[in-house]
C-alpha cells in the first residue's frame, strides 16, 4: 500500500517512528494509502529545519517573497484538476466541490502578493528636534498551521501564503484522513521557488500536535477544527507563551422571513446546508422559520432533499458525495437517531442510503427535521453531517434572541425583502459573519473572517489584514542623530515636539 510521509527541507521523507493511519477512499469505503505519523523526534527535526531556515527568509525582500507567491498562483492554476482529483480521492466531496475549494484557496495565494503594500510601515518626519520615528511589521519566526479535513488544501492556503509572505517559516500538521494534498501543495511551493525548510509538511496525529504546542522554537499556531481541540490548542499554545488563532466549531442559523423569497431561500439551505456533505464549517444546519412561513418551507424542502443526488465525488451528475470516514458517517447516523429519541419529526430520513456498487462506502443520505426545540441535543450540538434541522419562532425578536443564546457564533443568515429588518438583525446579532440572502458569508481573501463566543479562541480573525497582523510583531523605532547643542541628561518623562 502507498505510503504518505512528510515534507521536511524541501523533500519527501518517510515515517520513522513506525507509526502509520489509513487513508480512505470514502466512496468505496477502501483503504487506498497509509500515512505516517511523527513521533516527537521527527517533530523536532521538523522544527530545527524551519528554524535554521528561517534568517535568510525573514532577510528575503518581500518583493522577492511576493514573487513566490506570483508563482505559486500560477502553478497553483496549473494543476488544479490534478489538485481536486487528490481531494475527491480522499475527503469524498464532489469534484465541482473540491475545485471550488481550490479557487478559495487561489484567492488567499493573491492577496499574499501584495505583501510589500500589506507589511509597509508609517514615518513621521521631525517628531521632535532633529528626531524621526517609523513603525515595521517583523516576522515571528516558525509558525505552524494544524488543519482539518474537511478542506485540506483551502485552510492551509489560510494561513500559509500570509505567514510565508510576511517572511516566516511554516509548518503544516494536516488531517490524517486526507494527507495527500499537503504534499502536493509542497510540491508546488518548492517547485515556485520557495528556499528548502521555509515549508515543510509533517504528518501525525495527537503527539504530533501536543510537540508543537509545547516547542520552544515554535512562535504561532494556527488551528481550524471542532470546538473543544481549538481551546485545548488556545490554552495550551498560550500557556507556552505562543500567539494561538483557533477557529472551532459551529452551529450556523438561516433565518427564513416571511416575505422573504422562499424559492430562493430553498436553494440557499439546499446548497448551503447538503453541499459537501453538510461537513463545511459554514455549512447551515438550523433553519429558523419565522412567524408562519414554516409549513411552506418545510413543503418546499422535503422534495429537494429526498431527490438529492448522491454518489462518488468523481460522479459529474452528483451533488453530494460520502462523509469522511465510516466513524464520522456512524456519528451523524447516531445523531440522526438521538432526534428522533427527542422528539423531533424526521421528515427525510437518508439513513440507510445504499448506493449499487458502492455498498462499503460512507454514504448517508439528506435528512431533514422538523419541530426541533433549542432544547435538543441536535439544535445544540455540531453534527457536521447533511442533517438541517427547522425550528420556528413568530417573530424576529425572537430568532435574534435564540441565535445569541447559542455557544456558537461563526455563520449566520437572513433571508428578506425588507431593508430595515435585514438591518436590524446584522447590529443585533451576535455572530462573526453574517450573510443577508447569502447563505455562506466567507468573505473574500482582502477581509479577514472568524466567529465569535466558542467558535473562535484567540484575538485574531483568519487571512487577510488580520492575518498580517497575527503573522508579525509591530516595532516602533525612533531615532535622533549627533549634532547641534547637547541637551544634557533629562530627570523626567520626555516630552517630544520640542
Amino acid at each position: 500500500m502507498r505510503e504518505i510521509g512528510h515534507f521536511i527541507g524541501g523533500q519527501h521523507a518517510a515515517g520513522t517512528s513506525g507509526r502509520f493511519g489509513d487513508v480512505f477512499n470514502p466512496a468505496s469505503g477502501e483503504p487506498i494509502a497509509r500515512v505516517a505519523f511523527a513521533g516527537v523526534d521527527e517533530v523536532n527535526k521538523v522544527v530545527a529545519t524551519a528554524a535554521a531556515a528561517w534568517p535568510a527568509w525573514a532577510n528575503t525582500p518581500p518583493l522577492r517573497r511576493a514573487r513566490v507567491m506570483f508563482k505559486l498562483k500560477e502553478l497553483l492554476e496549473r494543476d488544479r484538476k490534478e489538485i481536486a482529483a487528490i481531494i475527491t480521492e480522499q475527503h469524498g466531496k464532489v469534484l465541482s466541490d473540491a475545485d471550488g475549494e481550490v479557487t478559495r484557496g487561489l484567492e488567499v495565494v493573491e492577496f499574499a502578493c501584495g505583501i510589500p503594500h500589506l507589511i509597509k510601515g508609517e514615518y513621521s518626519d521631525l517628531i521632535a528636534t532633529g528626531m524621526d520615528a517609523w513603525s515595521v511589521r517583523q516576522p515571528l519566526g516558525v509558525v505552524a498551521g494544524i488543519t482539518p479535513f474537511n478542506f485540506p488544501l483551502m485552510v492551509p492556503l489560510w494561513m500559509a501564503p500570509v505567514a510565508l509572505a510576511c517572511g516566516n517559516c511554516f509548518i503544516l500538521k494536516p488531517s490524517e484522513k486526507d494527507p495527500g494534498a499537503s504534499l502536493k501543495l509542497a510540491e508546488l511551493m518548492h517547485e515556485a521557488g520557495l528556499p528548502d525548510g521555509v515549508f515543510n509538511v509533517v504528518q501525525g496525529a495527537r503527539e504530533a500536535v501536543e510537540t508543537i504546542i509545547a516547542h520552544p522554537d515554535v512562535a504561532a499556531i494556527s488551528f481550524v477544527g471542532s470546538t473543544a481541540i481549538a481551546e485545548t490548542i488556545y490554552r495550551g499554545g498560550t500557556a507556552a507563551g505562543k500567539r494561538v488563532q483557533a477557529l472551532g466549531g459551529a452551529k450556523n442559523h438561516l433565518v427564513v422571513m416571511p416575505d422573504a423569497d422562499l424559492d430562493d431561500a430553498v436553494d440557499a439551505l439546499m446548497g448551503s446546508a447538503y453541499g459537501a456533505a453538510g461537513e463545511r464549517c459554514m455549512a447551515v444546519s438550523v433553519a429558523v422559520a419565522v412567524g408562519n412561513v414554516g409549513d411552506k418551507l418545510v413543503q418546499k424542502l422535503e422534495p429537494r432533499v429526498r431527490a438529492l443526488k448522491i454518489g462518488p465525488g468523481v460522479d459529474p451528475e452528483a451533488e453530494m458525495g460520502p462523509l469522511v470516514t465510516k466513524e464520522h458517517r456512524d456519528k451523524v447516523k447516531g445523531y440522526v437517531d438521538l432526534g428522533v429519541k427527542e422528539g423531533a419529526k424526521l421528515v427525510v430520513d437518508g439513513r440507510d442510503l445504499k448506493l449499487q456498487g458502492y455498498d462499503s462506502g460512507f454514504f448517508i443520505g439528506g435528512c431533514l427535521f422538523d419541530d426541533v426545540t433549542t432544547d435538543m441535543r441536535i439544535y445544540r450540538e455540531e453534527i457536521f453531517g447533511p442533517v438541517l434541522s427547522v425550528v420556528r419562532t413568530p417573530d424576529l425578536a425572537g430568532a435574534t434572541s435564540m441565535i445569541n443564546a447559542h455557544e456558537y457564533g461563526n455563520g449566520v443568515a437572513i433571508f428578506t425583502a425588507d431593508g430595515g429588518a435585514a438591518r436590524d438583525f446584522s447590529e443585533a446579532i451576535q455572530i462573526g459573519m453574517v450573510g443577508v440572502n447569502v447563505p455562506i458569508p466567507v468573505p473574500m481573501a482582502y477581509h479577514s473572517f472568524g466567529g465569535w463566543k466558542r467558535s473562535l479562541f484567540g484575538d485574531h480573525h483568519i487571512y487577510g489584514p488580520e492575518g498580517v497582523r497575527f503573522y508579525t510583531r509591530y516595532k516602533a523605532v525612533m531615532q535622533r542623530w549627533p549634532g547641534g547643542a547637547r541637551r544634557g541628561p533629562e530627570f523626567v518623562m520626555p516630552t517630544l515636539g520640542r
